[in-house]
């Protein structure tokens, strides 16, 4: 296993049951407390675990979700806590029965970390580095075979699956290709994220009637952000950024002033009588990157590739950790059905569970012009009938409900065509345009 984060330790919790013997290596010293580290640049920002996401941890780790509450993080229900402002408005605070636990990403690492390191089949190895594949020729010459990995140091560990967890950086392509292998096609959409968090300190009372924000801008006019959540430690995280950024904030004054240039002023006052309790962090994010190994005619034996290392996507719409979780347990069922012809069927659910994220998530960012990459089947169909699903959501509690629910990874899109459906979101989208009809 390449990389303890979360991708990798979900993949070594499930590879636990099947193997007598599962090794986890990661570059990085891997901290005893849940602290963000240097191989994670994205841990000092805001994440979301949608609630697909919790349900497939919790079934990978039994009581997940309680320990982190535990630990410090805040369930609320995305209608009745998320102060969500997109499209020029509020929505209106109402059940979606979809709930999430804010917790910062260190903390849910560190959970998971700490049950994974306890299986005995596993063990985690840090500060240590992966240079390259190792392979060998089947008995008909015809093919190769990833047998292992050799570390930075020369050492050589064997292995009966190699899962590259490494991450958006992964070295898979020319890993792949030293060793003769077919690499795969790559889709990439330029978004040019940029965004900068900062700590408060969180009291009683601070943001009345909501347990947290999320603020969208209106393309193509506007293009910042605003988030903030509750964490552990009684804190806020709040960050700041959006699409397209030169010049993301850098200092306090840049910070509140973005803030204060967001079109709804419920962070702007809560940052303003909040009190600081750490440093700025700025991370850029150039580019979503989805690798298409479900295309390989051959996918390599004895290898396959998971998380960010198939598939990063814009953070803004906190997806990387639930498709993760997911593609862990679509490995242990294709295992389970195709022992070592595995790679084939992995890849083909891991596309399946990606689809629709990714195409949420590009199909979002395309509504920027400045936004460039090969846009999805359908796109502006999909755009069309998605933007009149939030106008929808708006008034209308059941399609806010309904289409929380396909957001978070909980229901299948399909939810979202069936006549019924359609028919009450084109009457409810009309009434919003026409700033008619009631809060439903």
């Amino acid at each position: 296993m390449i990389g303890a984060g979360i991708a990798g330790l979900a993949a070594a919790r499930v590879l636990s049951e099947r193997f007598a013997q599962v090794v986890v290596l990661d570059r990085d010293v891997l901290p005893s407390e849940p602290v963000p580290r240097r191989g994670v640049p994205q841990g000092h920002q805001p994440h979301i675990l949608l609630a697909g996401g919790m349900r497939t941890f919790n079934e990978l780790f039994p009581g997940f979700e309680d320990e982190l509450i535990a630990a410090g993080g805040t369930r609320f229900d995305t209608g009745l806590g998320l102060c969500s402002y997109r499209m020029g408005r509020r929505w209106p605070s109402a059940p979606t029965g979809v709930s999430l636990v804010s917790a910062t990403r260190p903390c849910i690492e560190a959970i998971v970390r700490s049950r994974v390191d306890a299986r005995p089949t596993v063990t985690i190895r840090d500060r240590v580095a992966v240079s390259k594949l190792l392979g060998s020729a089947t008995a008909a010459r015809k093919a190769t075979t990833v047998t292992g990995v050799v570390l930075d140091d020369g050492e050589e560990i064997r292995a009966d699956l190699v899962v590259d967890c490494s991450g958006r950086g992964a070295r898979s392509d020319r890993w792949l290709a030293a060793l003769g292998l077919p690499t795969p096609g790559l889709l990439e959409v330029k978004v040019g994220v940029s965004y900068t968090s900062r700590y408060y300190r969180r009291r009683p009372g601070d943001l009345t009637g909501w347990s947290a924000i999320f603020i969208l801008p209106t393309p193509p006019g506007e293009h910042l952000s605003g988030l903030a959540l509750p964490v552990e430690g009684d804190r806020w995280l709040a960050g700041i950024g959006g699409w397209h950024v030169t010049e993301p904030p850098a200092d306090a004054e840049s910070f509140e002033g973005h803030a204060h240039g967001l079109p709804d002023p419920i962070l702007s006052e809560l940052l303003d009588r909040a009190e600081p309790v750490s440093d700025l962090v700025t991370t850029r994010f150039p580019s979503s990157r989805r690798r298409l190994f479900e295309q390989l005619p051959e996918p390599p034996a004895g290898y396959v590739a998971l998380g960010d290392a198939v598939c990063s996507f814009n953070p803004v719409y906190g997806q990387g950790m639930t498709c993760a979780a997911m593609s862990a347990i679509a490995l242990g069922r294709a295992l389970d059905e195709h022992g070592r012809q595995a790679a084939r069927p992995y890849y083909a659910a891991v596309a399946r569970i990606l689809d629709v994220p990714w195409s949420f998530a590009v199909g979002g960012d395309f509504s920027f012009p400045q936004t460039t990459g090969p846009r999805p089947r359908g796109f502006a169909v999909r755009r069309w009938y998605s933007r009149r699903i939030a106008w929808a959501s708006q008034i209308d509690s059941g399609v806010n409900a309904t289409f929380a629910r396909v957001q978070h990874l909980v229901d299948p899109p399909s939810t979202l065509m069936r006549p019924a459906f359609v028919v009450r979101v084109l009457r409810m989208a009309g009434k919003r345009r026409r700033g008619s009809g009631p809060v439903r």
